[in-house]
């Protein structure tokens, strides 16, 4: 088995180096099969692992591959650990790649065509964009398969940079190396806590193992630190609260999130790679791997759960006044994310992998749908412009509708089951704040509704606002587009049914996610659960379902039969309209804080330290007062022999007075 899980992560790194080095040589047909057939095999090999574990009940592999440095302190190695988790994870992770890259032939078809042609990178663009995309498959698979903190740093930050690479790919576009670089820069901040948590692990305990860290989880919870002279915190806590600062980055919590809306720079399909899957749920991956550790401190839980909470419902309000297609899906994301954070803060960690999983199949479902709808549209983005496109494109309309009502959670779609069960534990959480985030993530259904919908009926339904040179053109997508969107379609509305007993009630994740009995929500949940279809029954009469409903009938209102309504209701209340399009002022705020206060703090330490201490005082003043010295010296060189002689004998008598006298 080890060879399996070696060539897991392998194939797609594989596939990645021959499109990367020698794309110019094999071409785009290359390229293309190479990193295809690398993910898929991938993808295959994780199906088997899933059996054998999952399904078959085979004993966890926890193992090191081979020993990276040793010291007298410290050893650090490079290992899997492939459990129940490990294995989902990894079927999720290759399976939307798999989807993704299959998309990108039909989508990336015409890439040169947004190259300028004077432009060096319009060569070969097609084959790097492939090998990225593989690059980042092997990366997230090296961060869920780590059985260490370091490997999980290195996956980590892998994914990181990737994501840079690929969120900036049409370098010639200013936006794009804005976003990019605010992706980057965001995430080390995050990144920052992350390392800081990993480091105290590493002193307290001497090791990175998971493991060995979990198995002294309950020693860290008995000391206390003092970060503030004469304030005692629990280590435990402000290790948990460190390592989640992490995630906060990674996943887009608030008020890290800003980097997420602006990554939608890059081209279409590593929207549905990395905001579907893979690197936005790294953070929620790791807090669930790590519950030994968090379940001992309901500081940190009662943290992630109320900036979860927050999250969930206000970047749903964002979404409401995106026009932008691929950022009205990106919104959702953030908002999605935040009732997993939420999930996780609950101490339901399985229902956040559940909502994990359904959500990287209908989300990556609708940014592939958006991308379809984008290219049948010539690269428009702006829903305003577009409008009546179900007649002309049937098969993204129904997977759209598919992908919409998996996540507004219309019941029996995958959304519902995840979605109304994290509800559901929030609703019996005793945690501090819990009472605050049941609210917010209830109200945070009727948002979600309203704004998907508004989508769906601007893009697929009314009258056509596009151009008439669109309008002639407008067909569906390639096989290769339609395709991905159809095999995305099956668990976007099956998987619910067949996880939820499993993932949720059943011992799927026993022994892998540990929760006390104090915090066990999902218990409770799972005392009325009587299965599939008693839930969806049961979620009939919830008020999640019936504010979902309110929220589809108030954005047909507003956008298809009195659409008057919205344009007043934006008028008459344009304060708050232009505080949601301002995001809040999170990116004026850190604009003017931290870009303007970075600028002067460097400007001023430029001309204070540089120019005058540094070159005016310590340079320039060295030399200037060299030059006194020597003009001063010069004058003393008279030639005159009767100068001379008074200062030899000026020199003498105060040399006897110093003599006699001191």
């Amino acid at each position: 088995m080890e060879t399996i899980y070696l060539w897991i992560a392998l194939a797609p790194l594989i596939g990645s180096i021959i499109a990367g080095l020698f794309g110019r040589q094999i071409g785009r047909v290359g390229a293309q099969s190479a990193t295809i057939a690398g993910v898929a095999v991938s993808f295959a090999l994780a199906l088997y692992v899933f059996k054998v574990h999952v399904l078959d009940g085979g004993e966890a592999f926890n193992g090191t591959v081979y020993t990276w440095l040793a010291s007298d302190l410290f050893t650090f190695n490079i290992g899997f650990l492939i459990d129940n988790l490990t294995a989902v994870m990894m079927v999720i992770v290759t399976s939307v790649s798999l989807m993704v890259h299959i998309y990108t032939i039909g989508y990336m078809a015409h890439d040169e065509k947004l190259w300028p042609e004077t432009s060096r990178a319009r060569a070969g663009g097609y084959q790097r964009f492939f090998s990225y995309i593989s690059l980042f498959t092997f990366s997230m698979l090296m961060l869920v398969m780590s059985n260490n903190f370091m490997q999980l740093f290195f996956g980590w930050e892998a994914v990181g940079l990737v994501s840079y690479l690929l969120i900036g790919f049409y370098m010639n576009r200013e936006s794009a190396i804005y976003a990019n670089l605010k992706a980057f820069i965001v995430n080390r901040i995050g990144d920052f806590g992350f390392l800081l948590g990993i480091a105290a692990i590493l002193v307290y305990t001497g090791s990175l193992d998971y493991h060995e860290v979990f198995k002294q989880a309950n020693q860290l919870a008995g000391i206390q630190v003092e970060l503030i002279p004469g304030v005692e915190w629990s280590l435990i806590s402000v290790i948990c609260i460190l390592l989640f600062i992490g995630a906060m980055g990674k996943s887009a919590q608030i008020p890290l999130h800003v980097w997420l809306p602006d990554s939608m720079e890059g081209p279409t399909p590593i929207s549905a790679l990395i905001h579907a899957a893979t690197m936005v749920t790294a953070g929620i991956f790791m807090v669930a791997r790590m519950s030994p550790m968090y379940e001992l401190s309901e500081a940190a839980l009662s943290f992630i759960m109320l900036i979860g909470a927050i999250t969930a419902f206000s970047m749903g309000l964002l979404g409401i006044v995106a026009n932008d297609i691929k950022r009205v899906v990106a919104f959702s994301t953030l908002s999605q994310l935040g009732y997993m954070t939420v999930a996780l803060g609950a101490s339901a960690y399985s229902a956040a992998i559940f909502h994990l999983m359904t959500h990287a199949f209908f989300k990556a479902l609708l940014f592939l749908a958006a991308g379809s709808v984008i290219i049948a549209m010539h690269h428009e983005q702006d829903i305003r412009k577009m409008g009546g496109l179900r007649k002309y494109m049937p098969i993204t309309f129904w997977t759209s509708m598919i992908g919409a009502l998996a996540l507004i959670g219309f019941p029996g779609f995958s959304g519902f089951f995840s979605k109304d069960g994290i509800i559901e534990a929030v609703h019996y959480s005793n945690l501090p704040g819990a009472g605050l985030a049941y609210w917010l993530v209830l109200l945070g259904v009727f948002v979600t509704a309203f704004y998907t919908f508004r989508m769906i009926f601007m893009v697929f339904f009314g009258k056509e606002r596009m151009d008439k040179h669109t309008r002639e053109h407008l067909h569906e997508s390639p096989w290769v587009v339609t395709i991905p969107l159809v095999l995305l379609s099956i668990p976007a509305v099956m998987i619910g049914w067949v996880a939820i007993e499993p993932m949720l009630f059943g011992d799927l994740f026993k022994g892998v996610i540990v929760v006390k009995p104090a915090h066990d929500v999902l218990a409770q949940v799972g005392s009325h659960f009587h299965g599939a279809w008693s839930f969806v029954a049961h979620g009939l009469m919830s008020p999640a379902v019936w504010l979902a409903a309110a929220g589809v009938l108030l954005a047909w209102l507003t956008t298809l039969k009195f659409p008057v309504v919205a344009q007043q209701a934006e008028q008459r209340f344009s304060w708050l309209h232009r505080l949601l399009k301002e995001g809040f002022g999170f990116d004026s705020f850190n604009k003017i804080v931290f870009e303007k206060g970075s600028l002067g703090l460097g400007r001023g330490l430029w001309k204070w330290s540089d120019l005058k201490l540094i070159d005016g005082f310590m340079v320039n003043g060295t030399a200037q007062s060299v030059g006194r010295l020597a003009h001063v010296s010069r004058l003393m060189q008279t030639g005159f022999m009767y100068h001379y002689a008074f200062v030899m004998i000026f020199s003498v008598l105060a040399i006897m007075t110093w003599v006699l006298f001191f």
